[in-house]
């Protein structure tokens, strides 16, 4: 399974979890089949608000989940459209979030949850 966690800057495993899909510099995904790291670079970051293209900013690298902090419902729809779960993200690094994911206790995001714009506060 390739996860996806959004990040500031590469830091591989050790890399803090961002806290918005679309405005992360930078995403960190992850093989937990085979422990693989990539990185790859926000290829859609400098969108008009509620305009992102998820499958832009991942390069079209193709990912399984999608762990974050917070993300719109536009993102979230396209990105389930695709087969792609988009997961809550606990405060903490990549390796911290892999471990709960792996756990199965990090919670899936919904459309209740999305971000309903920076300039009226996100949820998360």
């Amino acid at each position: 399974m390739k996860i996806c966690f959004p990040v500031e800057s590469d830091k591989g495993l050790e890399s803090e979890v961002y806290g918005h899909f679309g405005s992360a510099p930078v995403f960190v995904i992850v093989d937990t089949e085979t422990q693989a790291i990539d990185t790859i670079t926000n290829g859609n970051q400098h969108h008009a608000h509620g305009m992102c293209n998820p499958l832009k900013a991942l390069n079209d690298k193709p990912v399984d989940a999608i762990v974050v902090g917070g993300i719109g419902a536009g993102a979230i729809n396209k990105l389930n459209t695709q087969g792609i779960k988009v997961y809550r993200a606990f405060m903490g690094s990549v390796d911290t979030n892999l471990t709960y994911f792996k756990n199965g206790s990090m919670p899936q995001l919904t459309l209740d949850q999305a971000c309903g714009g920076h300039g009226e506060g996100c949820s998360h």
